[in-house]
């Protein structure tokens, strides 16, 4: 199975508590809720359709845990995930709990890196992050993640927990689709091409060269 990384982010990085502010407080974050004012049919549809690619949910304790309170209390007819959330299989990557009452649910314990490697090896199609920043920073870095779809919204948060932030090597990416809401939000698509490669300018001339020859 692929491993993607579905993240909502500020345009600093953010991605703590994007749907209330409430929902994550953890460190005394106070401005949650920054990506409510920016949802639109778009993004509904396109990340309906990213979740219809997951044949499990790949999550960290914290965010299980505030999914598990949440999602199974969604009883609107037409919301258009929380069926799917519910009953696809859930991987909860973690050493502090024994089961998980979100039912079907998987404790995967040990090193995540080796646990979700295991996983990662079994046929499929995709294993998805959500939330669980700290668990999608740490399996980018170890190289495990194929797919990253982000949301960015057009906010600074100035303050909260930052996605992409983690002490491994650089990662290179390959833009694979992109596109923009009415209301502003950034829907961006890459897969993890292995280390970032890097270079030093040599002026335009270079610049135009590397055009003709697609290097």
């Amino acid at each position: 199975m692929k491993i993607a990384l579905t993240q909502f982010l500020t345009l600093d990085g953010v991605s703590q508590g994007p749907g209330s502010p409430t929902e994550d407080t953890s460190d005394g974050f106070t401005r949650g809720g920054w990506l409510v004012p920016y949802l639109d049919a778009l993004f509904v549809r396109r990340t309906s359709a990213w979740l219809d690619e997951a044949d499990g949910l790949l999550l960290g304790r914290r965010t299980y845990e505030a999914f598990a309170r949440d999602w199974p209390q969604i009883t609107d007819p037409d919301d258009p995930y929380t069926e799917r959330m519910n009953a696809l299989p859930k991987y909860v990557v973690t050493n502090t709990l024994d089961e998980g009452g979100w039912r079907p649910t998987t404790v995967l314990r040990g090193d995540p890196v080796e646990s979700v490697g295991a996983l990662k090896s079994r046929p499929g199609r995709e294993l998805q992050i959500h939330g669980s920043a700290r668990l999608g920073n740490a399996l980018l870095a170890a190289g495990l993640v194929d797919t990253l779809r982000l949301v960015v919204a057009p906010t600074v948060a100035g303050s909260g927990r930052r996605l992409l932030d983690h002490p491994g090597s650089p990662t290179g990416l390959r833009l694979v689709d992109c596109e923009t809401t009415l209301n502003g939000l950034l829907l961006v698509q890459y897969e993890r091409t292995g280390d970032a490669p890097l270079g030093a300018y040599q002026g335009v001339a270079d610049l135009a060269r590397r055009d003709r020859t697609g290097e």
